[in-house]
């Protein structure tokens, strides 16, 4: 499903202007990674590239090319396209959070993500007490909107 020409003028608009910290941050992201190949995925701009990671920002998705990176026990149980395409959905869900903070989505999702992402604590508490990346707020809210909107299954169903 796309979105039809005047929802995605106003899905775009709304992270333009709601959303514009984020989206500006995403532009200038984007520009870096401007030979990398794009796709459009309900309004949102999709750049795939060499990374470990995938990042949403307002409308500008950046997915890995490597969905399993951290996922290696689920290669066995998914195609890779398919994990790719539940990995889309769910950092699409962080654009529809972008649609709903606007201008507080990064101190409410961005930074409780990344220091989830990123400090060793959470590492640990994910690698040695066994908690799902998807556990925590901004990620399992992100899992639901995804789901919702693009009407397709994320990765909090597949981890």
């Amino acid at each position: 499903m796309r979105l039809t020409g005047w929802k995605t003028a106003l899905y775009r608009a709304l992270q333009w202007t709601w959303g514009f910290p984020q989206t500006l941050i995403g532009a200038a992201l984007l520009l870096k990674h401007c030979h990398c190949p794009r796709e459009e995925y309900h309004g949102a701009l999709v750049t795939k590239g060499r990374s470990k990671g995938s990042v949403s920002l307002g409308m500008f998705v950046f997915v890995t090319d490597d969905p399993f990176f951290f996922y290696e026990k689920q290669r066995a149980r998914y195609a890779e396209p398919a994990f790719a395409r539940m990995l889309l959905v769910h950092e699409y869900g962080h654009t529809v959070q972008s649609l709903l903070l606007g201008p507080v989505y990064l101190i409410a999702v961005g930074l409780p993500s990344l220091l989830w992402s990123y400090l060793p604590e959470a590492a640990r508490k994910r690698k040695e007490g066994g908690a799902s990346y998807f556990s925590v707020y901004p990620e399992n809210w992100a899992n639901r909107l995804g789901e919702r909107v693009a009407r397709e299954p994320s990765l909090g169903r597949a981890v």
